[in-house]
C-alpha cells in the first residue's frame, strides 16, 4: 500500500515536473504579432450537424441525470 506521505511526495514531484516542463516550453514558442486571425467559413450543414449532436448529448445527459435513478431506494 502507498502511504499518505508517499502519495503527497509523488503528487508534489509530478506537479514540479509538469510546472518546469510547461515553463520551458512556453519560452520556446516564438511570438509573431504580425500574423492575424483569419475567418474560416464553415458549411451550414456542418454547423447544423454539430449543433444537433450537441443538443442530443445534452438531452441524453439530462435524461440520465433526472430519470435513470427514479427507481432507486429512498432513505
Amino acid at each position: 500500500m502507498i502511504t499518505q506521505k508517499q502519495l503527497w511526495s509523488s503528487l508534489i514531484s509530478l506537479g514540479l515536473f509538469l510546472g518546469i516542463n510547461t515553463s520551458v516550453q512556453a519560452v520556446e514558442i516564438p511570438i509573431n504579432k504580425t500574423q492575424q486571425f483569419q475567418k474560416i467559413e464553415q458549411p451550414l450543414a456542418l454547423k447544423a450537424g454539430v449543433t444537433l449532436v450537441g443538443l442530443g448529448l445534452i438531452s441524453l445527459e439530462l435524461w440520465w441525470f433526472l430519470f435513470s435513478k427514479a427507481n432507486g431506494k429512498k432513505v
